[in-house]
């Protein structure tokens, strides 16, 4: 009896027009998935399907909207926080200033708004760390591997640098002139092929 009281409160709170209504026995069904064993954790659960439910029935991006139901076919919940997450993503990726980073981003993820905001942000700071480092040889280096990628360069001309420093270290020997010869332009490489030959 009480179970049925506590639906006949909960249509009249959320209202008959609400288009969340619909989803009701989905959303039941889904917090009973999540919490077969726990009513006061199915009702939780429920109530904030059901939130987001006439969340996302009121939401006016419809590509963002997509993209999110595509995510979470299932859960409402998480629609609506991937939702509000692209969506503030796009509004960002609106008003970036670096044409060369935006392209790069929206090729690497055309459809996840989040995805181009993080790549992005990862590209400016690389550019900013490649603009300011101060060894000519390792930076061409890096910009011939990766010309359009700075976060790659950045990791590329880390790694040389690394290498360079260890191969001053070792002393002169034969295996190092081999590792040199092989590798000329590649300290990285030639780390590898020396310390591999030990």
């Amino acid at each position: 009896m009480s179970t049925r009281i506590w639906s006949v409160a909960l249509l009249v709170g959320i209202g008959l027009s609400s288009p969340a209504i619909g989803q009701e026995p989905q959303c039941r069904a889904f917090a009973q998935r999540k919490y077969p064993h726990d009513r006061s954790m199915q009702e939780y659960v429920y109530n904030e399907q059901i939130t987001a439910a006439r969340y996302m029935a009121s939401v006016n991006d419809p590509e963002t909207k997509r993209f999110a139901i595509r995510k979470y076919a299932e859960d409402y919940s998480m629609q609506k926080y991937v939702y509000d997450e692209q969506v503030a993503a796009k509004r960002y990726m609106s008003q970036v200033a670096d044409s060369e980073s935006k392209q790069f981003a929206i090729r690497k993820y055309s459809e996840d708004y989040s995805m181009q905001k993080y790549v992005y942000d990862e590209q400016i700071a690389a550019k900013r760390y490649m603009s300011q480092v101060t060894d000519p040889e390792l930076k061409l280096f890096a910009m011939r591997k990766y010309s359009e990628d700075y976060s790659m360069q950045k990791y590329v001309y880390d790694e040389q640098g690394a290498a360079k420093r260890y191969m001053a270290t070792v002393p002169n020997s034969a295996r190092k002139q081999a590792a040199r010869r092989k590798y000329p332009e590649d300290y990285s490489m030639q780390k590898y092929i020396y310390t591999q030959s030990h």
